[in-house]
């Protein structure tokens, strides 16, 4: 079937892969060394995603660290994990544009805790690029489950085998063709254009589009 609608993953997607530098201003700032910040971070980062608070999420960070937070410092990391998103990729937000031009309905399906969708919802210009918005906090889900993909295809009024959702990790892509989806893994933006806007009969990305940061 014909695809109607495309629905973005936004980190390492939309949005540039963490900056080295980003992380380790926030472990110096925890009294933690890198890898160790890494670890706890992701160690129980699923439910974060699916709605737990940051002040639940960043003490079971501390413990996991051997270590503790106070409210101040949990504060100022929700800071820096808000400030670790915000470097979108213009090239695949141009492209999106383009998608509505040419008829396509957008979306944006993505594992991110409250502090992340308050500041993308709150970023002048971000959501109007998308047509329909499935944050996994605000549903308490999380991809790979299959009712967060369902969400997101439902909203935006088409069949799964009509939608394709694009995503930088493995699992997640499995979990949208398990629902029947059509799905594509993104490694980074010049493979990806290079290959999967044709295998769909996509518009593809125009040559204006260049490699930079806002």
């Amino acid at each position: 079937m014909t695809i109607k609608s495309v629905v973005f993953d936004f980190g390492n997607v939309i949005c540039f892969p963490v900056s080295d530098e980003k992380i380790a201003r926030a472990a110096e700032e925890c009294g933690l060394a890198v890898e160790d910040f890494l670890r706890a971070i992701w160690l129980d980062r699923l439910t974060y995603d699916g709605g737990t608070s940051p002040r639940e999420y960043w003490r079971g960070v501390a413990a996991a660290a051997s270590t503790e937070f106070d409210d101040a410092l949990i504060e100022r990391m929700v800071q820096h994990e808000i400030g670790f998103w915000n470097t979108f990729d213009a090239r695949v937000l141009s492209w999106i544009d383009d998608l509505h031009e040419s008829g396509y309905t957008v979306g944006i399906l993505s594992n991110l805790p409250h502090p992340i969708a308050e500041g993308l919802r709150g970023t002048p210009g971000f959501m109007e690029h998308f047509d329909h918005v499935t944050f996994s906090c605000e549903l308490q889900l999380f991809k790979p489950q299959a009712a967060i993909y369902e969400h997101s295809f439902q909203g935006l009024g088409v069949g799964p085998e009509a939608t394709l959702f694009i995503d930088d990790r493995q699992e997640n892509v499995d979990g949208a063709r398990a629902v029947g989806m059509n799905a594509e893994l993104f490694t980074t933006w010049e493979e990806f254009v290079g290959v999967v806007p044709d295998r769909y009969g996509l518009p593809g990305p125009r040559a204006r589009y260049v490699a930079r940061r806002q």
